[in-house]
């Protein structure tokens, strides 16, 4: 089942999908990474991109829950940054396409609330 945003904020980024799917920097079109729509529950990610743009993603939805914030560092499974609880994959972030970024992402299933940076 389809979910209704609340809030879409894409700066110098685009999406394949409405909320998820590969990412890609509106600067270069060089693909950035991939959300995954169906786990996550919100996404806020600002990213600099090698070609030197800035850009970032602020997503979330009419159902999201407040979350909890957690300590955990997300799990890489195949490329992936995965949730440590239940091992779904949340997002791909290319680091190679990436110089550096900041994230908070939230589990839809347990509801952690994940900070990382690069």
């Amino acid at each position: 089942m389809a979910r209704v945003l609340k809030n879409k904020e894409l700066i110098n980024t685009r999406l394949a999908t409405n909320y998820g799917g590969w990412m890609y920097c509106n600067n270069c079109n060089e693909n950035i990474g991939y959300l995954c729509y169906q786990t996550y529950d919100r996404l806020e990610l600002k990213y600099k991109c090698h070609c030197g743009s800035t850009g970032s993603i602020l997503i979330d939805f009419i159902d999201s829950k407040k979350g909890i914030d957690c300590k955990d560092e997300l799990i890489i499974i195949k490329n992936r940054l995965c949730c440590p609880k239940d091992n779904e994959p949340l997002i791909t972030i290319l680091d190679k396409k990436v110089d550096n970024y900041e994230m908070k992402i939230s589990c839809k299933s347990c509801e952690n609330i994940y900070s990382q940076e690069k």
